[in-house]
């Protein structure tokens, strides 16, 4: 149950700067905290949130480069759902060039996400095919105009032709509805039997034996999610012979140096492409604070198509 009530304000530590928060945005990962599924690491905000944007409130002992009014988002372990949130400095970024600040509660959580598994880890090259599952969620969306900004061919599957039509006018040049068509099939007949590149999968173990059929040679796996279960069977053999790598992470349980090391890059390579408009965050809707709940019901609905935000009042 989400109810918009009054909390102690927080207090920003050493190293910590408090925010005041224009938006947050939900992720499928705030539903699993609703129900129980996916606790906030130690020591975090037991309050749903995992991004937001607004103004700097207050700066902590130690901190620099931060003042306040400065306009920033953040990769928050909770509390994004909130007027006010500490956020360690290292979390922060500037508002891009050219976009509000409510606006960019819907940058932080995919650009670190897109930017640290499909090129940081992952590392997609130009002219390599990337094959996104989800392709008209908020990761899907960003995803989408960051290969295709950085020279990468772009696979999605979707539930719906409308979502896939979304997709293309991204840049996603394959698209694949998943409800009719294969996805295995789909992928080699557009690749002339090569497979994918790398794929970022957010489904876990109900697409792995097939992930790893598609993939190309040298291919990467980089799992995010488990909304297809966290139990499988891996064929090492046919991992062996693509010399595939299958990899898995979690942006939430790093610790406070992996995250600042991630944000950092992102601002450094993606925070340009925004401000240029190369690339633009997809907002389905935004929602007031207090109509969490409704903004849960939307993205269990999977109706939406991109990003779900919470304006604070």
């Amino acid at each position: 149950m989400l109810s918009w009530e009054e909390v102690p304000d927080p207090v920003p530590s050493a190293g910590e700067v408090l925010v005041r928060v224009a938006a947050s945005a939900v992720n499928r990962a705030d539903v699993l905290q609703r129900k129980g599924y996916y606790p906030p690491p130690p020591g975090a905000s037991p309050l749903p949130g995992l991004e937001c944007s607004g103004t700097v409130a207050a700066v902590g002992p130690g901190v620099t480069g931060w003042a306040v009014g400065d306009e920033v988002c953040a990769i928050v372990s909770g509390g994004g759902y909130a007027e006010q949130v500490a956020v360690p400095a290292g979390q922060l970024m500037p508002v891009p060039a050219g976009i509000d600040a409510v606006t960019a509660a819907a940058l932080p959580e995919v650009a670190a996400t897109v930017w640290s598994n499909v090129f940081m880890l992952a590392g997609l090259r130009p002219g390599e095919t990337l094959l996104l599952h989800g392709g008209s969620s908020g990761i899907g969306t960003f995803a989408i105009q960051l290969a295709k900004a950085l020279g990468a061919r772009v696979a999605v599957t979707a539930g719906t032709d409308q979502k896939l039509q979304r997709c293309a006018e991204l840049g996603a040049e394959v698209l694949i509805n998943y409800r009719e068509q294969d996805f295995v099939a789909e992928v080699l007949a557009a690749t002339e039997g090569a497979g994918a590149d790398v794929i970022l999968d957010n489904m876990g173990a109900k697409y792995l034996a097939r992930n790893v059929e598609v993939l190309a040679v040298n291919g990467r796996l980089v799992i995010i999610g488990m909304q297809g279960g966290t139990t499988a069977e891996l064929d090492i053999a046919r991992l062996l012979n693509k010399r595939a790598a299958v990899l898995a992470t979690s942006l939430r349980q790093r610790s406070e140096a992996e995250k600042a090391s991630i944000v950092s890059s992102t601002v450094e390579h993606v925070w340009p492409l925004l401000a240029d408009g190369t690339i633009h965050p997809v907002v389905d809707r935004i929602l007031p604070m207090s109509d969490a709940a409704a903004a849960h019901a939307l993205m269990e609905s999977s109706e939406h198509v991109g990003k779900i935000l919470l304006k604070t009042p």
